[in-house]
């Protein structure tokens, strides 16, 4: 047993082991609060909200989302750090914001700093670019980066988001140089995408949805391993001119570190339950998305690895996390 949690237990002696376990079993017996480190409106508070009210339904409690954005999701995550890990703090976030807290560290562990409850969506992105640019897949964009090199810019909601390591990735694989153009989301990235002030973005398929109808923007292909029923007839970044490649930009469940196993496990299989409905199903579709439960054993690995992979292209491309 950690330092950390037999000093708790040696402190609350009336709390005995029985007794911790009934508490679990009975959990929640008051308001929980779902923290969001970002402001509202953005795909992680929809996700938060959509499984606070799942939960309030089923835990016949009040959840309430709190949204605390600010420093790229770090004030946010500091607070749940700081809570107590007995289940009435949790947090939804998202790549971006681990990678903030994992930044440099060698061999990152999440659970060394928070507890992963469960993995919510990891949807794939769409590699989309104005129709000016002349290009009709990931094959001539490559060729025309080559060409023309450091003439093509591309936008991100944010230095170390998902939109700007996917698109990282793309030229560290592909071998060019493009430049990076940040925003404070991908929705001003997108008016500039249209404008032509920027050439090419990785976005949520949502986010481009409108503009590709209109003919304001062109979809070259979708960023995940394989094509998704989600974009019917949209073939991959890989299948199209760069095998191998695949970004996907995960959200998650997490908890404060330290909370026990059973409650973990708990809260995951009671999260898992509400992502199976037919209509939470039709709401993530809508965002681009499906439902990807998992163990807390299992997303610990995923994100584990998932940054790692990460860490790598932010090593190699010279980027500086804020």
């Amino acid at each position: 047993m950690p330092i950390r949690r037999r000093h708790l237990l040696a402190a609350v002696p009336a709390l005995s082991l029985p007794r911790l376990a009934q508490a679990q079993q009975e959990y929640p017996t008051r308001t929980v609060t779902i923290v969001v480190p970002f402001p509202p409106g953005g795909g992680t508070d929809v996700l938060a909200r959509m499984l606070a009210q799942h939960f309030q339904e089923s835990w016949r409690q009040s959840v309430v989302v709190e949204n605390r954005g600010g420093g790229a999701g770090r004030i946010g995550l500091q607070q749940v750090q700081r809570a107590a890990p007995d289940g009435y703090t949790l947090m939804v976030t998202s790549t971006g914001g681990i990678m903030g807290l994992a930044g440099a560290q060698q061999e990152f562990r999440v659970r060394s700093q928070l507890t992963p409850i469960s993995l919510i969506a990891a949807p794939a992105y769409v590699l989309a670019v104005n129709p000016a640019l002349g290009v009709q897949d990931a094959a001539g964009l490559i060729a025309k980066a080559k060409a023309q090199p450091g003439s093509i810019a591309f936008g991100s909601s944010g230095t170390g988001a998902a939109s700007h390591l996917a698109a990282e990735l793309f030229a560290s694989l592909a071998g060019i140089e493009i430049l990076h153009v940040p925003y404070r989301g991908t929705g001003p990235a997108l008016t500039d995408l249209i404008a032509g002030r920027i050439q090419l973005m990785f976005a949520p398929p949502q986010t481009v949805a409108a503009a590709v109808q209109a003919g304001q923007v062109r979809n070259l292909a979708v960023t995940s391993e394989r094509p998704t029923a989600l974009l019917p007839g949209l073939r991959t970044v890989s299948e199209t001119g760069l095998p191998g490649y695949s970004a996907v930009g995960w959200f998650g469940l997490f908890a404060p570190r330290g909370l026990p196993e059973a409650l973990a496990s708990r809260i995951a299989a009671d999260a898992a339950r509400a992502l199976g409905t037919p209509e939470t199903k039709a709401r993530l579709a809508a965002l681009g998305a499906e439902p990807e439960p998992m163990t807390p054993d299992a997303f610990a690995a995923y994100i584990d690895a998932d940054i790692a992979k990460w860490q790598r292209v932010v090593r190699e491309r010279g980027i500086t996390l804020e």
